[in-house]
């Protein structure tokens, strides 16, 4: 009988916000996997570390972190290869993702590899974008309002459609783009709407309008939430000058 697969979501970084569920299966599973940049440690593995008991198997998805593409399809093929031999005798495996695994998240990539193969759960975890909104003390989204998550590499003039077609905006993936991004958000006046996190949830986390923001690169764990609905007391919360 083959091991059973685990999508772990974690949640944005703070250990504390990780699932009951997912605490229950981390000191459970007889094997981890987790990816990391070629740069330095894990981050999903690091907000599982003070609940992973000793003796598990750990299987490290090394991705390479560069701006230019490259073949990320041969890292998970190669970590598939080597989950499922796991699987193959009988042990199961949890993949720890930070966040939620079907949020952006890498586990989909094994997903889609070994779920029709393997009997699979997906746990959900807390989304950064979740814990952003909380951190800043502002709803993402209230009654008819239409939220859309929007990714920051894309062009200026989707980037524009997207904004406009929006009550409310989640900007990820922001890092090297944020100065681009600034400079559009400030052009179609949303400026004063808009609200910058960074490591959300974490002892370094920062929080403030983005007019406030000095630098013009971000780090990869950063957002932009912006409010323009017609929700009156949202736009009066902290952080929007309406």
């Amino acid at each position: 009988m083959s091991g059973k697969l685990y999508g772990l979501g974690l949640g944005p970084g703070d250990p504390e916000l990780i699932t009951l569920k997912a605490h229950r299966i981390l000191q459970s599973v007889p094997v981890i996997a987790w990816p990391a940049p070629d740069t330095g440690p894990s981050f999903a593995r690091s907000i599982a570390a003070p609940y992973l008991p000793e003796g598990q198997i750990e299987v490290p998805i090394v991705v390479p972190m560069r701006t230019e593409r490259f073949p990320a399809r041969d890292v998970y093929d190669k970590a598939s290869v080597e989950i499922a031999a796991h699987l193959d005798a009988g042990r199961d495996v949890a993949v720890l993702c930070e966040g939620d695994p079907f949020f952006y998240g890498s586990f989909m990539y094994v997903f889609e590899r070994l779920a029709a193969d393997y009997p699979t759960e997906v746990v959900p975890g807390v989304s950064s974008m979740m814990a952003a909104a909380s951190a800043a003390g502002r709803p993402l989204a209230a009654r008819n309002d239409v939220l859309s998550v929007v990714p920051g590499p894309l062009s200026d003039e989707e980037l524009t459609n997207r904004f406009n077609a929006a009550d409310a905006l989640a900007i990820i993936k922001i890092g090297r783009h944020f100065n681009r991004l600034r400079a559009l958000i400030a052009k179609m006046n949303l400026l004063p709407h808009a609200i910058y996190v960074e490591r959300v949830s974490l002892g370094a986390e920062r929080l403030m309008p983005l007019a406030e923001v000095a630098e013009d690169t971000a780090p990869y764990f950063s957002m932009i939430l912006i409010y323009k609905g017609g929700e009156d007391w949202i736009q009066a919360l902290p952080g929007s000058k309406t």
